[in-house]
């Protein structure tokens, strides 16, 4: 009975041991698989750093507004008779656009004109009475004197009544209309307003750093979205003053909108060109990554050959019989053969994490200062899944900085 209770217990001890032990050399064999496991290469696109033409600017915010655009008024009272334009009507200059109750100044211009007449007519007569030596000087003067006086008055009403009329003071657009018929106006009532927007100004402001790089003449680049610039125009003011409190200078630019797209009041993204400058190291915006420890790039490079067997490693190495080393020696020679790289294969690439100064930005590309040199190969996209020392892949097949679908972009 003590026999069978003692050889199951050490059957129960040595199967014990063996699940343990081999639970040992399982986790043992896992953690060196994952050790020595090279990662998987990853696919990348980039771009090869060279020289370009760089061509600078000063970007900032402004506002549209008409080169010619008034709120239209009325100068005297009265009670409209006639509104002789529609909404967004293109109306001439010098067209008639309001017209005001004139019955009462119509006749008395009609009275001053009767009397005009009359007084001119005894003018006539003095003046051939003189010829004839029959008149007198003093007839004469009293004649042409009340036929200034009647002219006078003639044009004084004339002027009462085309105030009653408005028109346009120059060629536009006119908006909607602010007056009704029958309704009564005094002068400073808005009665439409008047835009001419073939023609545009944007008025904007540069930081005083900037200030010495500003001339009239410059030419500036419009649009209503970012690096969508399609509208064109030049530099025509610019303040002498620079804002004691904002530390800005305002600047004014004429704008061509042949579109009609522009309007007045609306917001615009401006670009001032400034000179061209040449060999200027650029990338694109996407392979620049900013962090808490700086901006940083990956600038992909061939990957460095393993240095052998150190001989204080095979110094370490038992000694072998004279016999066996021999052997070995021969086993180890195809090893170092296949360690060598196959003729016309492509080298292995790994990356290497650089920090660079960044400085102007334009057109998707952002200047490179410091930290790389032409012909450097830079990571363009991907960057979060990337780290220092890792293998990878060169795929220039897609470029990421364009969009993958031209139609949705051009919406």
């Amino acid at each position: 009975m003590i026999k069978r209770f003692i050889i199951a217990f050490v059957l129960l001890v040595l199967i014990g041991g063996a699940i343990v032990g081999f639970n040992l050399f399982r986790e043992k064999a896992i953690s060196d698989f994952f050790a020595t496991m090279k990662a998987p290469a990853a696919t990348i696109s980039t771009t090869v750093v060279k020289p370009l033409d760089w061509t600078p600017g000063i970007e900032a915010i402004g506002t549209v507004a008409a080169a010619r655009g008034v709120d239209l008024t009325v100068e005297t009272t009265g009670i409209v008779k006639d509104v002789l334009f529609a909404a967004n009507e293109h109306v001439e200059e010098g067209q008639s656009l309001v017209r005001l109750d004139d019955a009462v100044q119509q006749a008395d211009l009609a009275a001053a004109k009767t009397q005009a007449a009359l007084d001119r007519q005894a003018l006539d007569r003095a003046l051939a009475l003189q010829e004839r030596g029959v008149g007198t000087e003093a007839t004469l003067d009293a004649a042409r004197a009340a036929s200034s006086a009647s002219a006078s008055q003639v044009a004084k009403l004339q002027a009462v009544l085309d105030q009653k009329l408005l028109k346009a003071p120059f060629s536009g657009t006119i908006g909607i209309p602010r007056v009704e018929e029958g309704q009564y106006v005094a002068p400073g009532n808005a009665v439409a307003t008047l835009q001419d927007i073939d023609t545009m100004r944007a008025d904007f402001t540069v930081p005083e750093q900037r200030f010495s790089e500003l001339k009239i003449g410059q030419p500036v680049h419009f649009g209503l979205a970012a690096g969508d610039l399609p509208y064109e125009g030049k530099v025509v003011g610019i303040d002498p003053k620079i804002d004691p409190v904002s530390r800005l200078v305002s600047v004014r630019a004429e704008i061509t909108n042949p579109d009609g797209r522009l309007s007045p009041g609306q917001f615009v993204q401006v670009r001032v060109e400034l000179p061209e400058e040449q060999n200027v190291l650029a990338l694109p915006q996407t392979a620049l990554t900013t962090s808490l420890y700086g901006d940083f790039i990956f600038v992909v490079k061939p990957a460095q050959p393993k240095q052998d067997a150190k001989p204080a490693d095979a110094a370490a190495a038992p000694a072998a019989a004279e016999g066996e080393a021999k052997p070995a020696a021969d086993a180890a020679k195809p090893a170092t053969d296949a360690a060598k790289p196959v003729e016309g294969a492509k080298p292995e690439l790994v990356l290497a994490q650089v920090f660079v100064t960044p400085g102007r930005r334009n057109a998707g590309l952002v200047e490179i200062t410091k930290g790389i040199a032409a012909g450097d190969e830079v990571v363009t996209a991907g960057q979060n899944r990337l780290f220092n020392g890792m293998s990878v892949n060169v795929d220039n097949t897609i470029d990421p900085t364009k969009p993958a679908n031209p139609q949705a972009a051009a919406q």
